[in-house]
This record gives structure tokens, sequence and C-alpha cells, in this order.
């Protein structure tokens, strides 16, 4: 049987608890950068006791054009990582792609992020699961935008199978014929359903994919995560830079990092309201 709630070190995501919010830049642009995007997200969290966790990818490694930017590479990237947990207390995390990433990746972060078109590669996802129960971390797998939410239930069983019963489930869109991705938020209750913790992707549910490079429509980021906490989602991923239209990476989905507070705030709000009438 998957948790609910799930243990994020001192924090706990799941059924009745706050929200828990993951934020960061796409992608490590430099150590510098990360520190210093962290360090603003870490007194964001302190000021509201926020439950928190940190995010960005040493390698994009699903771009659609060779030319784009893809990260530092692992070894350096879980480095960055490694200094932002000890400089900021932040739990992070970051994506994998391949089964030998999962071992060193959880060694680092707490929560172990598996791409959703990767959603469906069993060799990725039971290394994941073992590395992150070794561990003591979370996997959390983005349900493909080509699945119904109800047939989720697939991964989590190879999940809790291969060793780890902390799973959660993220909703990022479903395609809908080209260059489109629409949300339904029934998705996030039929995802519970399953047993586990449900996140909201409101950056790269709002991607616009085709082209060179994927663009997107950044200002459908706060309405989309409004309704998802409404709809009861445990947790919410924003993606956020300093300056989004110069990002190597998403800009088009990312929201300005000065602006975050108050979606913060909104968020924050709605699920307390949420939890209240759901006891």
């Amino acid at each position: 049987m998957p948790a609910n709630p799930v243990a994020i070190r001192d924090h706990q995501c799941g059924r009745g608890r706050p929200l828990l919010l993951i934020a960061g830049p796409c992608v490590i642009e430099s150590e510098e950068f990360v520190l210093e995007v962290a360090g603003r997200l870490a007194e964001m969290a302190a000021a509201r006791d926020l439950a928190f966790v940190f995010k960005s990818s040493f390698d994009k490694a699903n771009r659609t054009s060779i030319l784009s930017y893809r990260g530092p590479g692992l070894d350096e990237g879980l480095k960055i990582l490694s200094k932002v947990r000890e400089t900021t207390g932040l739990p992070v995390t970051t994506d994998i792609h391949e089964p030998a990433q999962a071992d060193p990746a959880a060694e680092v972060c707490e929560i172990l992020q598996i791409p959703a078109f990767l959603a469906r590669q069993t060799d990725l996802i039971c290394a994941s699961a073992q590395a992150t129960a070794r561990h003591g971390g979370v996997i959390n797998v983005k349900k493909p935008q080509f699945i119904a939410p109800e047939d989720a239930v697939h991964i989590v069983n190879k999940c809790v199978e291969a060793g780890n019963s902390n799973v959660m489930l993220t909703e990022r869109g479903t395609t809908f014929g080209y260059g489109r991705l629409v949300n339904d938020m029934r998705a996030i209750p039929i995802m519970q359903s399953l047993g586990v913790p449900v996140v909201f992707d409101a950056t790269h549910s709002v991607q616009t994919p085709g082209g060179q490079t994927t663009g997107g429509q950044r200002d459908m980021v706060a309405p989309l995560a409004r309704a998802a906490v409404a709809c009861g989602c445990d947790a919410v991923f924003v993606e956020t830079h300093p300056n989004p239209d110069e990002a190597l990476s998403d800009g088009p989905n990312m929201i300005s990092l000065d602006e975050l507070p108050a979606l913060i705030d909104q968020l924050v709000r709605l699920r307390s309201l949420v939890n209240e009438f759901s006891i």
C-alpha cells in the first residue's frame, strides 16, 4: 500500500496536511544563480512556516532541439543542489532520466522526479523507487500526457513493488490534438483515490508544445494553480526565475520570482479552506 501522507524531512505531504510547494528555476544555469534563487525561496518559506522543496534540473535531456541548453550535468548539478541543502536548509528535488542516475541523485535529493515522457519506463521507475527507499526519500512521478489518470495505478504499483511506498503523482495536463495541453481537474481526486498525494504542475500545464522551443502561457499559471488547490491537490509545482524572459529553459512557462509570494499566499489560504471543509 502506498503511504499517505509521505514524509519529506520534517514536513508531511498528503491528506489533511498543509500545502507543499515545490519551486525553483527550470534548469541549473550556474551555482551562483541557483544559490541566489534558493536563498530567496528559503526566506519566503521561513516567513510563512511553509513546507517547501527546491527544484532545479541538472540536465534537460528531453529538449526538442539539440541546440537547447541542457544544464551542467549530473556530477556538477548534484554538487550545486547539495550546496543548496547546506546553505538554505531546504529539501531538494531534481528529475532523472536514466536508471544509473537514481542512486547518486537519491543521495542528495529528498525527492526524485520522473518526467512524464519517461513514466512508463519500468527500469527507471524501479531503480528510482529502490534508490529513494535506500536513502529514505520519495519518488514523484509525473502522469504522462497520454494516459488516463486512473491508469497511473500501474506506476504506483511498480514503485511499491520495487520497495518504496512513499510515492507522489503529478498532474501536468493531457495532450489534446497537436500543440495543446488541457487540464481535467478530475485527475486530482482520481489519482488521490489510488492512495497517494497528488502534485499539480502549474508550469508545464501551461506549455504550448511545438516548434524548435516550447512556448507557454505564463499568465495561466496562477489561475490553474488556484483551481487545482481548490480541487484538493496536496502540493503545487511552480518553476520561477528572477527574469523569466532571459531564462535558458522554459522561460515562457515560468513566473517571476517577485510574483511568487502573492501566489503562495493565495494557495496557502485556499488549502486551509479545503482542509477545513474536508474534515
